[in-house]
C-alpha cells in the first residue's frame, strides 16, 4: 500500500465513523490524515508483529480528539479488523472518541486532555536516551494544543536532555475549537519559537507526502537535538465544504447532502488501486 492510498482510506473511514456515531472532530481527522499515513506506512518501525519489541518506535497522538485517524491507520495496517471501525463511539466499544490504549494494539497512551500526550511521549523518549535504545518516539500535536504551558515545558526539557530520537509533528491547520488560532492566542512566529527552544525545525506542507517523508527521515540525522515538524495543513482537507470551516471541529456529516457530498468529493479523488471499504464492488478506480 502507498501512503497516498492509506491517507485516502483514513479520510474515508473518518467520514463513515463520525457519520455512524454522530461523533465530532472530522475536520481534525481530515487535516492529520496525510501525516498519519506517511508515519505509519513509510517511516515508523511499528507493526502488528513487533508490539512487544522494546525497540519498536512509539507514536503518541497528543491531539487525542483525532483518534479516528489513528484507529483507521491501525486497522488498515492489520492491527485489528477494519470491520471494527464501525463501532467507533458506540456503547461498549473499545474505540472511544478520544484515542484509548485500553485493549487496542498499537496505541501507546490514552490521550484527550491537551498538552499531556506530548509530555508523556517526551518521557518515553527520555527512556530511550537513558537506556541507549534505538527506537524513535513521535508525538502528533495540535497547534491549538500549543497554547498549553506543558507543551513549552516539554520543549525545554527535551532540548536540555538532548532527546535526538524525539520528533514532534504539529498539525498546523491554523484553527482550534471555536476560532482561528491567531484570534485565540497567536502562535506566530511559530517556527522561531521552537528554534529559540533549541529544536531542529522543519516547516513543511503537511499534505505533501514527499515533504512529510523527507522531514521525518531527515530528523533521524540529528545528533543532539529534538526535532519539530510544523506540518502546515488545512482543517477538513479533502472535502471542500469542510475546509477551513470551524463548524466541522464538532459537527459530523449528517445523512443526505453533507454525507453524500463528502463521499462524492472523496470518490473523485480516489487513488488508483483503492477500493471503498463501505461499498460492495470489486472494481477499483
Amino acid at each position: 500500500m502507498k501512503s497516498e492510498q492509506l491517507a485516502w482510506l483514513i479520510r474515508r473511514h473518518g467520514i463513515e465513523m463520525t457519520h455512524i456515531s454522530h461523533g465530532s472532530h472530522i475536520g481534525s481527522i481530515l487535516s492529520v490524515a496525510d501525516v498519519v499515513s506517511v508515519l505509519y506506512n513509510d517511516v515508523a518501525n511499528i507493526t502488528p508483529e513487533n508490539l512487544k519489541d522494546d525497540n519498536r518506535d512509539r507514536i503518541v497522538l497528543s491531539k487525542g480528539h483525532a483518534g479516528a485517524a489513528i484507529y483507521a491507520a491501525l486497522a488498515e495496517k492489520g492491527f485489528f479488523p477494519v470491520e471494527e471501525l464501525k463501532t467507533h463511539y458506540a456503547d461498549g466499544s473499545r474505540l472511544s472518541g478520544h484515542v484509548s490504549h485500553k485493549g487496542i494494539p498499537g496505541v501507546e497512551i490514552s490521550t484527550g486532555s491537551l498538552g499531556h500526550g506530548a509530555c508523556m511521549a517526551c518521557g518515553i523518549a527520555l527512556n530511550a536516551n537513558l537506556e541507549n535504545k534505538d527506537y524513535y518516539t513521535y508525538a502528533i500535536v495540535g497547534d491549538g494544543e500549543c497554547d498549553e504551558g506543558s507543551i513549552w515545558e516539554m520543549a525545554l526539557f527535551a532540548n536540555h536532555f538532548k532527546l535526538n530520537q524525539f520528533v514532534v509533528i504539529v498539525d498546523h491547520n491554523k484553527m482550534q475549537s471555536l476560532d482561528f488560532c491567531e484570534n485565540t492566542l497567536a502562535l506566530s512566529p511559530f517556527a522561531e519559537k521552537w528554534k529559540a527552544f533549541g529544536w531542529n525545525v522543519y516547516d513543511i506542507d503537511g499534505h505533501n507526502h514527499d515533504e512529510i517523508r523527507n522531514a521525518l527521515n531527515d530528523a533521524k540525522k540529528s545528533q543532539d537535538k529534538p526535532t519539530v515538524i510544523i506540518a502546515n495543513t488545512v482543517k477538513g482537507k479533502g472535502v471542500s465544504f469542510m475546509e477551513s470551516d470551524i463548524l466541522w471541529h464538532y459537527r459530523f456529516p449528517h445523512e443526505g447532502e453533507e454525507y453524500d457530498g463528502a463521499l462524492n468529493e472523496l470518490h473523485a479523488a480516489m487513488p488508483d488501486g483503492v477500493v471503498d471499504p463501505y461499498e460492495n464492488k470489486e472494481e477499483t478506480k
